[in-house]
């Protein structure tokens, strides 16, 4: 009879008796699973104790795993043991490690999905409304993907001790999988870039970006869709594989914005006045919250204006609030301009008639 490599490495080493006794089997198999309901029962109470004392929640997920073992688990173990007090034909013996095997894959692909789910359930609440918090979707579908690999690899290791050709199993799934993948190559490049999307992290849910003729904010990241809410009010849905290939600007990311402005004077303005104006400037820009200037000049000689122009920083990439500075250093221009007796210009033109 074949040995399992990975069930039953307590029992393992149990002689086999050289008599073949049914009776013994039975009472082999109930008193295996009480021993080790008992030891189970045992363990999770010391970790129970022992979680209550910490603020982590990784022990809670080990001390929930382990209470996840149930009937399949003790039936695993019963079986394994009793198989050590009865002789079996080697047909029945082979089948018998198979349904061990089997009892033993379902119980660990339960307490593995008991962990996964848990683990999901916590990131989900701890980030639950923060700002670099990503679609649940996507958290959920790779948490599935995990679990489901897992279970393919126990199918394997099944297949392969029941005497199945496990390569030429891979091989099959392997063209079946390539099929599948022509078939639905869009659908898996959107969810392939979703993937893409949630490691490389070029936007996160909350981001004001520009994309193409595009912009708005970023409001669910899908599996297969990004979801961006326009700044006109309507909601626009592009596909994760477009956006990968695309040039997005984030300002979701932007630490410090850059502003240039300029304005102009009428020609009239006397060259004291002229003078003043940069000082004038560096004041208005300063009164600003969160705002410092880089350069205020007279650039150049307009067609109708003497022409200014200014650039400074404000320490945000809120739109909102560098637009709530740049109105208070138009208001802060428009009050000192009026009280020096300085006119913004506008485009006129003037006619001079000769005599």
């Amino acid at each position: 009879m074949q040995t399992l490599q990975f069930a039953g490495i307590l029992f393992i080493a149990l002689p086999r008796p050289p008599y073949n006794d049914p009776l013994m089997a039975v009472l082999a198999f109930a008193a295996a699973v009480a021993i080790t309901a008992l030891l189970k029962g045992a363990l999770v109470f010391a970790l129970k104790k022992l979680s209550a004392r910490t603020k982590n929640k990784i022990d809670d997920y080990i001390t929930d795993a382990f209470d996840s073992l149930g009937k399949s688990f003790y039936t695993a173990v019963g079986l394994f043991v009793a198989m050590h007090f009865i002789q079996l034909p080697e047909t029945v013996a082979s089948a018998a490690d198979i349904l061990v095997l089997i009892f033993l894959s379902f119980a660990l692909l339960r307490v593995l999905k008991k962990v996964v789910n848990d683990v999901t359930e916590h990131y989900l609440e701890t980030h639950q409304g923060g700002a670099a918090k990503y679609d649940p979707m996507i958290i959920i579908f790779m948490s599935r993907f995990a679990y489901y690999i897992a279970a393919l690899f126990a199918v394997l290791i099944i297949a392969s001790n029941a005497g199945f050709d496990v390569n030429a199993l891979i091989a099959g799934l392997g063209v079946a999988g390539i099929a599948i993948a022509l078939a639905l190559q869009n659908i898996l490049s959107d969810v392939f870039s979703s993937i893409s999307i949630y490691f490389d992290k070029p936007f996160k849910t909350g981001d004001f970006i520009i994309l193409g003729t595009d912009m708005g904010i970023v409001k669910k990241i899908g599996i297969k869709t990004t979801r961006i809410q326009a700044l006109q009010g309507e909601e626009i849905v592009i596909s994760n594989r477009e956006l990968t290939e695309l040039r997005i600007h984030n300002f979701g990311k932007m630490k410090e914005r850059r502003i240039e402005f300029r304005f102009g004077v009428v020609y009239e303005t006397p060259q004291s006045k002229l003078v003043k104006i940069p000082e004038i400037v560096k004041k208005a820009v300063e009164k600003a919250e969160g705002t410092r200037l880089d350069r205020a000049h007279f650039k150049a000689f307009g067609d109708s204006s003497l022409n200014y122009e200014v650039v400074y920083f404000i320490s945000t990439g809120d739109y909102n609030k560098y637009m709530d500075a740049q109105q208070a250093i138009n208001l802060s221009l428009v009050e000192q301009f009026e009280k020096e007796k300085i006119e913004f210009a506008y485009p006129t033109q003037k006619v001079y008639l000769a005599k």
